[in-house]
């Protein structure tokens, strides 16, 4: 099965040729230093993606990714400047906002398969969800966060690598699906969201960040009042330069950051047949 992991890199330069998508291995941060240090690191790459596309930086979100991270080590890197973090697996996210609830600026995004009945959770402390692919998830999402009183940003979730392992709408399926969409009113649909093939060559890689960009065209010109999909997520530790260079408008990195996991990307996005533990 392929999996998109947020790759690993070998000492992370400060320029990523646009022809490379880099898997190595990242050092742990474990100290604010160390976080402020691989921060910095990473912007200059969304710079230089950005110089190379003929982007403004300001147009690229970065949007780190937490997942295996114990709190203490994300309280240090919110003292590094991170305020919006992403989690894959929802007990373990809403585990850390309990814990670091202190922190009131702090914000999650919810960016891995949701099954319905952790909807509940994700209403209670999310700010956004970036997997949506069912309209059943919509429905309870939406009654739960209409309970709360609450909204949620969402993105939908595109197969672009029509891999039978990945979860996410297939291309032909978006448009009906973000048809029904307004019927949720709790829920704000900001875009669209992919995990690219894992794959070093470029020329496997590129093309799923170009399906996302191309389909978001089409479907911003027939999309439902108030849906403007002004964003694209897509692109991780190793090819978020090829996804700039593509028109991500939010890039989710993790590994860059925090360190490289233990555990093979599998673990943490499961397949479309497997359950979300």
């Amino acid at each position: 099965m392929t999996q998109h992991p947020d790759a690993h890199r070998d000492s992370p330069p400060d320029l990523q040729p646009s022809g490379a998508v880099a898997h190595a291995d990242y050092p742990q941060a474990r100290s604010v230093e160390d976080f402020a240090a691989n921060l910095a690191t990473v912007r200059q790459r969304i710079d230089a993606a950005c110089q190379r596309a003929g982007r403004d930086p300001a147009s690229v979100r970065l949007l780190p990714v937490s997942k295996t991270v114990d709190a203490d080590r994300v309280r240090l890197s919110y003292h590094a400047g991170i305020r919006y973090l992403g989690e894959n697996k929802v007990q373990e996210a809403h585990a850390k906002w309990e814990a670091l609830n202190d922190l009131p600026d702090l914000q999650w995004s919810v960016i891995g398969h949701l099954q319905t009945n952790k909807a509940k959770l994700v209403a209670r402390f999310a700010s956004e969800f970036q997997a949506l692919d069912s309209l059943r998830v919509a429905e309870e999402l939406d009654r739960r966060l209409l309970a709360e009183g609450r909204s949620l940003d969402v993105f939908v979730q595109i197969n672009t690598s029509d891999e039978a392992s990945k979860y996410g709408l297939a291309p032909q399926d978006a448009e009906a699906f973000i048809a029904a969409l307004p019927a949720y009113s709790c829920l704000r649909v900001r875009g669209l969201m992919t995990l690219a093939l894992f794959s070093s060559d470029v020329a496997r890689v590129r093309p799923c960040f170009v399906r996302l960009r191309q389909l978001r065209d089409q479907l911003r010109q027939r999309a439902p009042a108030g849906i403007d999909l002004a964003e694209l997520s897509m692109g991780m530790s190793g090819d978020f330069e090829l996804a700039i260079e593509e028109g991500a408008t939010v890039v989710r990195v993790g590994q860059a950051i925090y360190g490289s996991r233990a555990l093979p990307d599998s673990h943490y996005w499961p397949s479309a047949t497997a359950a979300e533990g």
